[in-house]
């Protein structure tokens, strides 16, 4: 019992000491090749004071290397091996060289730390880590830093002449990653996903979007409702080629109770909790191990695509009724082809965002969709189909008017026919027009997002790399970077 106190104790103030590991000057970052002062802990009092980052396990600072360094701390603190501190050295604070050359420890250095502290870290259920498996290094048997090392490494003082700007790239803050297994992607990093609420808007203006959000799903609920509950009160009175129009407000009304839902939920459903214990913030949940964001994203999405597959049919029967002159009874007889696609087809759709595993969770309106993180889903399945929606109905619609005019003015009708004959056209151009502009809005947004998604996260890193310890880009393009109203 004692030598467990004692062991517990002696881990514990290696995680204190942790913590005070670093200067504070080491933990800023960076997008340049400079040589830095050596702020590990452990790491002081050796025969170089100058290291860089990212090292060469790919820690970007000293700061998240000082964290990956906690469980060796008991095993150095007992010096199980002599050489185990001058390994970890080598390896999370390397000595400093001119940009280009790397020192790399030797392999029978590795073994010797390895041996020696093998029984003592299996006591501590540490494992030695993959990434500093001995069969990496070089077959030598020098001592570490070697001493060509120290003639060509670099005062932390001189950095002017080793100032390389480089790009990194994005690296997944500590705080965003996720576990390997549930498929997760953020700005093309694996095991990473985006920050929850929302990485692009402040608090007070999440709050107004939600609201916002949740009234208007609140009228399109009830303008819907009203409409499909008028229809099955007198199914008789929505022929062909009118009816697509209670299908398409059944599909919006839908939309509008997920979005109502969403409203709820706020964002208990679309992001993951924060868990302090695992040094993680809230995240969106991304994939299909979450049931309920599945659940949502599923009606969500089946019933938008639905919705935009029955204007489109209304648009058919409306030029079925215009240009060939079909009467209600002949378009009707086509019924089961028109749900036949207005079903199947969004039907095919959603199962394929399932097996690719694209579901997104949105922190503004708190429900599930795609394409709100991913360019490439956004593009095939939202665009493309709105777009080839809009083109295919707009040009039916268009046929429609034109032969529709040219019978009301070389066709001599009675008064009433005529009357009928506009009001019908007024009736479906109204809708149409109802419905497109919205959609059009809809469309301009996502081609405006399309565009300016890349600039919007690059300058978010810019503006977060500080904060969460991660490299900084070094050039950030001065086009429009606020994700707009569109969003």
């Amino acid at each position: 019992m004692p030598r467990s106190l004692f062991l517990l104790l002696l881990f514990l103030s290696s995680l204190c000491s942790t913590c005070l590991s670093i200067h504070a000057e080491t933990a800023e970052s960076h997008s340049t090749f400079t040589c830095e002062p050596v702020g590990l802990r452990m790491c002081q009092d050796l025969p170089y004071n100058a290291t860089f980052m990212p090292n060469l396990l790919n820690h970007y600072d000293q700061q998240t290397a000082a964290l990956s360094m906690e469980p060796f701390h008991p095993m150095v603190n007992l010096q199980c091996s002599e050489d185990l501190r001058m390994f970890l050295c080598a390896l999370y604070a390397p000595v400093c060289m001119e940009y280009g050359r790397v020192s790399m420890p030797c392999r029978a250095l590795c073994h010797r730390a390895k041996r020696d502290c093998h029984k003592l870290m299996e006591m501590f259920g540490v494992a030695w880590p993959d990434e500093t498996e001995c069969s990496r290094f070089p077959d030598c048997d020098e001592s570490y830093p070697r001493a060509v090392d120290l003639q060509t490494s670099a005062n932390p003082t001189d950095i002017s002449p080793m100032s390389v700007q480089r790009d990194f790239g994005f690296w997944c803050p500590r705080k965003l990653k996720m576990e390997p297994d549930l498929g997760y992607s953020f700005l093309g990093v694996r095991e990473c996903s985006p920050p929850c609420p929302n990485m692009y808007f402040q608090r007070p203006e999440l709050t107004f979007a939600r609201y916002f959000i949740g009234v208007v799903s609140i009228v399109c609920l009830s303008a819907t409702l009203f409409s499909f509950l008028t229809f099955l009160i007198d199914v008789t009175r929505f022929r062909y080629p009118e009816r697509p129009i209670i299908f398409y407000a059944a599909c919006y009304m839908m939309v509008s109770l997920v979005f109502f839902l969403g409203f709820l939920l706020e964002d208990r459903v679309a992001c993951n909790a924060a868990s302090p214990t695992q040094y993680r913030a809230a995240t969106i949940t991304q994939g299909s191990h979450n049931k309920a964001c599945t659940l949502l994203f599923m009606v969500l999405y089946f019933f938008t695509m639905a919705g935009s597959v029955w204007w489109v049919i209304l648009t058919i029967t409306w030029f079925l009724a215009a240009v060939p002159k079909w009467g209600s009874e002949a378009i009707e007889k086509k019924a089961l082809l028109f749900h036949t696609c207005a079903w199947g087809l969004p039907g095919c759709l959603t199962v394929a965002l399932l097996a690719l595993n694209k579901i997104e969770g949105d922190g503004v309106s708190g429900v599930c969709f795609v394409g709100l993180y991913d360019v490439t889903a956004l593009r095939w399945f939202l665009l493309a189909p709105l777009c080839l929606n809009v083109a295919v109905g707009v040009a039916l619609l268009l046929t429609g008017i034109v032969a529709l005019n040219r019978v009301r003015m070389e066709i001599p009708l009675e008064k009433e026919n005529q009357d009928k004959l506009v009001k019908f056209m007024i009736r479906i151009g109204v809708f149409s027009v109802l419905y497109l502009v919205p959609l059009l809005t809809v469309i301009s947004c996502y081609l405006y997002e399309h565009s300016y998604r890349s600039v919007w996260e690059t300058t978010w890193v810019q503006e977060r790399c500080r904060d969460y310890h991660i490299p900084c880009p070094f050039q950030v393009d001065n086009t429009p970077s606020v994700a707009s109203n569109c969003s």
